[in-house]
């Protein structure tokens, strides 16, 4: 069988397909918002509810998903669950109203839920230690592509036939998918195609712990400290992150009165940026490490300050008129989202036993979710009424609160294993490995 030079980054390269299919249908919906109010009658508080919808799906299935993906596997759980997220939204295409519309993505978001928990657990399967920022910054830019491309998506779905089809297309892409990633995707210990010298880099490079199928108990995890030091900073920030991928075409249209073919030129601009936010907030960890000499930890939460003091950015639009501007702002925070949100999501991994990882973070998730349920219904009932300028003030706020919430309950050497320290006192640049190197 030919081994594959740098497999892992084929593996996390796959991966990030499948989350920039996701976020392309979990998109759809938000490029689509100013057509569907005019063509169904929806008004600003009902699109509320069908973004609600979704997100208190998405945030009840969670900890269940991350728990089924930990119990079945990254290959079956994920595969599963990619399925269901592609079909439906091709039946968001047959909705002829807002309730319609509400079940659809309510049971997408269900689905959905399970893409953040498998990414990062196929991370952990793949990845050493010291490398793992980097892989879930390259798969977490997924959610930002995904969003930069459904605006002329569904704008060129529109023109050319309607919004339905957008729905269809989507949701076709993901069904795709699904069948290269059964025909791709297998743990470390079974791809015929990874060499014995990676293999030995990635396994040395990884905690290690007991191989026994310990049971996952979810009041363990959440009565410790380190839990709710990452499930409230998710908490406070990711209300910013569903209102970048739910409102921004709405705030363009009601605010500066932008058509759909501005919608088109101009939304998918500050994901661009979120997807820069992903990448490079995936090797900050790297640099805190080799410059300022703080172990894997400390540099996780350096990230999560620098995004938060960054996130003041879009808190500033009501003090501008001017329309670019105010996408250029919006630019800064969808940057300094995705560099903090990694972060917090690869801590995860760091401070949980690999057994508990896919689970602990569908329970943060959850968290987070929770949050940005609550604010889409806040954003729906004040933003006819106070505009959008003091809603966006508010998540620079939350930002900054979950930085000294993480920075506060989250100990510096919480990480799962000490190993991790020694790695990190004797870490280069990520290229110095010659795998990376050639990626």
């Amino acid at each position: 069988m030919r081994k594959i030079r740098g497999m892992r980054w084929y593996m996390i390269a796959l991966v990030t397909l499948g989350t920039i299919l996701c976020y392309l249908t979990r998109n759809t919906i938000a490029a689509a918002a100013p057509t569907l109010q005019s063509e169904l009658h929806i008004t600003t508080q009902q699109y509320s509810y069908i973004i609600a919808a979704f997100s208190a799906c998405y945030t009840i299935a969670q900890p269940i998903t991350g728990f089924i993906v930990d119990t079945l596997g990254t290959k079956l759980g994920y595969g599963i669950f990619a399925l269901l997220w592609g079909a439906f939204a091709i039946t968001a295409s047959f909705a002829n109203g807002w309730v319609g519309l509400a079940a659809a993505r309510g049971l997408g978001g269900f689905a959905e839920s399970a893409m953040i928990p498998s990414g990062l657990k196929a991370s952990t399967e793949w990845f050493p230690s010291k490398e793992r920022s980097v892989a879930v910054g390259y798969f977490n830019v997924g959610s930002s592509i995904g969003a930069v491309f459904a605006p002329p998506i569904v704008v060129w779905a529109i023109m050319y036939q309607s919004w339905r089809l957008a729905f269809i297309i989507v949701g076709l892409f993901s069904l795709a998918w699904v069948a290269l990633w059964a025909y791709s995707y297998f743990h470390p210990s079974k791809q015929k195609h990874l060499s014995e010298e990676e293999y030995k880099y990635i396994t040395d490079g990884q905690p290690k712990v007991k191989a026994v199928k310990e049971k996952v108990h979810f009041l363990v995890l959440i009565r410790q400290k380190k839990f709710w030091g990452i499930a409230l900073p998710r908490f406070l920030a990711e209300p910013a992150w569903g209102t970048f991928n739910a409102w921004i075409p709405l705030f363009m249209v009601k605010t500066y009165g932008f058509d759909l073919k501005e919608i088109a030129i101009f939304a998918w601009m500050p994901m661009v940026f979120a997807d820069v936010g992903c990448i490079l907030g995936g090797y900050m960890p790297v640099m805190f490490q080799k410059f300022f000499h703080v172990n894997l930890v400390v540099s996780r939460k350096l990230v999560v300050l620098l995004g938060a003091v960054l996130m003041i950015g879009p808190g500033l639009i009501g003090v501008f008129g001017n329309p670019y501007i105010a996408i250029g702002l919006l630019c800064i925070g969808g940057f300094a989202h995705q560099s903090l949100s990694g972060a917090l999501i690869t801590l995860s991994s760091d401070v949980f036993e690999p057994h508990e990882v896919a689970t602990a973070n569908g329970l943060t998730g959850m968290a987070a979710w929770t949050a940005s349920t609550l604010f889409a219904l806040v954003v729906g009932a004040l933003c006819d009424v106070i505009g959008f300028s003091p809603l966006f003030a508010v998540l620079s706020v939350f930002d900054i609160l979950g930085a000294i919430i993480l920075f506060s309950l989250l100990k510096n050497n919480e990480a799962v294993s000490a190993e991790q320290t020694e790695e990190s006192e004797s870490l280069e640049a990520p290229v110095s490995d010659p795998n990376l190197a050639a990626k």
